[in-house]
C-alpha cells in the first residue's frame, strides 16, 4: 500500500465526502474514487459503507484509520528527522592563518561547530597572507584569517572587532627596553626586519612618515616566527603583530608598542561565488551567525 493512498483515504474518512476530500487533495473525484476502490480490493475489505447519504467508516475502516494515522505521522517525523540531521554533513573545512592573536577565535568555533557536525574535519594550513589568498583563490583553502588590506571585490569577509597591535620587537638588554613605546626616530638608523607583505610595508612606511626612507631595512620576512628567531639572535629589530609572538622565549626578547600607535583589523574571508562542498558552506554559515554584531562587524563588499 502507498503512503499517498493512506493520505487519501485518511481525508475521505475525515471528511466524509468524496468530493470535499477530492478538493483538498487537489485532485478529481473520479481518481480519488478509484484509489479507494483500488485500495480495497488490494486488502479485500469494505473500509467504508457508501449505503447511507454520508461516506461512514466500516469496522475495518476504523482499524485503518487508526493505523493509517499512525503509520503517517511516523513517515512525517522521519521525513523531518532525515531533512535535520546534522550528523550526515561530513568532509573537511580547510582554514587558512598568519601567526595572529584573531587565531584565538578559532578554537571555539571548530569545537562548537564539530559538537554540531561530528563527521567533519579541519585541515588548519599556517601561512602569509598572500599565500593564504593565493590557496584560497585555488579552492585549496576554503577559509582565510587574514590581517587587512583585503580585495573587497575579490572576497566576502567579516571584519574581526578587536584589532592588532603593532610593536617592536627587541632583545631585553636593547636600550629602546627602557621605553614605553617606540616612535619612528627611536628606530632610526638601527637593522629593521620588516613584514614581506607590499601592502604593510606600506602600512609602516606610512606610520614612519618622511623618516622612511632613513630606515635601515635588514630584511624582510614573510613569517613572524622567523622574525622572531632573528630578533632573539640579536641580528636586528623586528616590527611585528603582538599576536606573533607567543612562541618567543621571554627570557631574549620584549616588545614595546609603536608610539603613534598602529593597528590593523583581522578579517575571515572566503573567496566570492566559490563553489563550496557542503561542510565548508555550512561552516561559513556557522561562522556568519557566531560571529554577531557585539563581537564582529559585517563588511559588505560592493556588488
Amino acid at each position: 500500500m502507498e503512503i499517498r493512498v493512506l493520505r487519501y483515504f485518511l481525508a475521505v474518512a475525515r471528511e466524509e465526502n468524496i468530493t470535499k476530500a477530492a478538493e483538498l487533495l487537489h485532485v478529481t473525484q473520479p481518481t480519488l474514487s478509484r484509489q479507494i476502490a483500488q485500495m480495497e480490493e488490494e486488502m479485500g475489505i469494505k473500509v467504508f459503507d457508501r449505503s447511507t447519504r454520508r461516506i461512514v467508516l466500516t469496522n475495518e475502516g476504523h482499524l485503518l484509520r487508526r493505523r493509517a494515522e499512525e503509520i503517517l505521522e511516523l513517515v512525517d517525523k522521519t521525513e523531518r528527522e532525515l531533512s535535520e540531521q546534522e550528523d550526515i554533513v561530513e568532509g573537511t573545512v580547510s582554514i587558512g592563518c598568519g601567526d595572529l592573536a584573531a587565531v584565538q577565535l578559532l578554537p571555539e568555533l571548530i569545537r562548537t561547530f564539530h559538537e554540531r557536525y561530528p563527521a567533519v574535519t579541519f585541515d588548519l594550513h599556517t601561512a602569509t597572507a598572500d599565500q593564504t589568498k593565493e590557496r584560497m583563490d585555488r579552492g585549496i583553502t576554503d577559509i582565510g584569517l587574514l590581517l587587512e588590506p583585503i580585495d573587497k571585490e575579490k572576497y566576502d569577509f567579516i571584519r574581526l572587532k578587536d584589532s592588532e597591535q603593532w610593536v617592536v620587537l627587541m632583545p631585553p638588554d636593547s636600550p629602546l627596553a627602557r621605553l614605553d613605546a617606540v616612535s619612528p626616530k627611536d628606530l632610526r638608523g638601527l637593522p629593521l626586519i620588516l613584514p614581506h607583505r607590499t601592502n604593510i610595508q606600506n602600512e609602516l612606511a606610512r606610520w614612519f612618515g618622511e623618516g622612511f626612507d632613513e630606515t635601515q631595512v635588514l630584511l624582510t620576512s614573510n613569517l613572524p616566527s622567523n622574525s622572531v628567531i632573528m630578533v632573539q639572535a640579536k641580528l636586528a629589530y623586528a616590527i611585528i603583530i603582538k599576536g606573533s609572538i607567543a612562541l618567543g622565549d621571554s627570557n631574549k626578547i620584549v616588545y614595546r608598542p609603536l608610539s603613534p600607535n598602529l593597528t590593523a583589523h583581522c578579517v575571515i574571508a572566503w573567496k566570492r561565488k566559490q563553489p563550496f562542498s557542503f561542510a565548508a558552506q555550512k561552516f561559513i554559515d556557522y561562522v556568519k551567525t557566531a560571529l554577531n554584531p557585539a563581537r564582529a562587524k559585517r563588511e559588505t563588499p560592493a556588488e
